[in-house]
């Protein structure tokens, strides 16, 4: 798996006269995943990479992500855009995460989480919900989008390729922002699901400490991956596979699956058909 994809990169970026890749590196396992190919298929003088921590940001993910390009000897640059966010207004929606301790954040995150919306990953999917809530989506997907526009601007100085770090489970359930990670240049892991990433990092000998982290979008304290999802990734990605292959799901929790089935129906709906057309067109 580990050579087909160093192939893949080293190919692309050569067919579409890059002269190397930028990578926006967050601390999880995707980005070091697809930041470690780059290396392999490029040459650590040929990637760079940008961590863009803002106000909500993990500082042991930050920590990490720094820690991964140090020992992958790449070019970096940390940037924090909470001066930006903070220009537009983003912060003004959410009280100053500044004078709180973290443990009071989170609490105060869960029971928005939970008052606000009845399925927040479904509204989210569906853009639906109350005045409150929909500010909230304002709220963290700009932090994607600017980064985008962070990331084009450094590669395009470079004459570089903006490298994705979106994974197969995340594009089929709209776990991105639109406009946001998802507008990148090549996409290495897409046809991975999250588990096969994880299997993946293995093979590349990624840091135990990355491989523990409970997967999280990062934008919003104390919300992970799988509390949006409302089952694990093994449950999440089992399902996806059964479906995907048309395989018996009767040993399947069936609210999972119906779950599951709503979540790429919204998906496919209202996050994968972009933009909306006229017909004839």
């Amino acid at each position: 798996m580990k050579e087909s994809l160093i192939g893949f990169i080293k190919e692309k970026i050569k067919e579409y006269n890059y002269r190397g890749a930028v990578v926006g590196v967050s601390g999880g396992v995707d980005s070091t995943v697809v930041l470690s190919l780059c290396v392999q298929a490029l040459g650590k003088d040929r990637v760079f990479a940008l961590v863009l921590p803002e106000r909500d940001s993990s500082k042991d993910s930050v920590k990490d992500a720094i820690d991964l390009c140090e020992t992958l000897g790449v070019e970096y640059r940390k940037r924090s855009i909470t001066p930006i966010l903070r220009k537009i207004g983003v912060y003004k929606l959410f009280p100053p995460k500044l004078f709180f301790p973290e443990s009071v954040v989170k609490r105060y995150v869960m029971n928005r989480w939970n008052t606000l919306s009845k399925d927040p990953f479904l509204d989210d999917l569906k853009n639906d919900g109350s005045e409150e809530f929909l500010k909230g989506l304002a709220y963290y997907r700009i932090k994607h989008r600017v980064r985008m526009c962070l990331l084009y601007f450094e590669a395009e100085k470079r004459g570089y390729a903006v490298v994705g770090t979106t994974n197969k489970t995340e594009y089929l359930t709209g776990l991105y922002v639109k406009w946001g990670d998802e507008a990148v240049d090549i996409e290495p892991i897409m046809h991975l699901y999250k588990t096969q990433v994880f299997e993946l990092a293995k093979e590349l000998n990624v840091p135990e400490k990355i491989l523990k982290n409970p997967p999280s979008p990062d934008l919003i304290p104390g919300v992970t991956d799988e509390m949006a999802f409302g089952m694990s990734y093994m449950e999440l990605d089992r399902i996806l596979m059964k479906l995907e292959k048309n395989e018996d799901l009767s040993d399947e929790d069936p609210e999972k699956v119906e779950r599951v089935r709503k979540i790429l129906e919204l998906s496919e709906k209202y996050r994968r058909k972009i933009p909306i057309t006229f017909d004839r067109i």
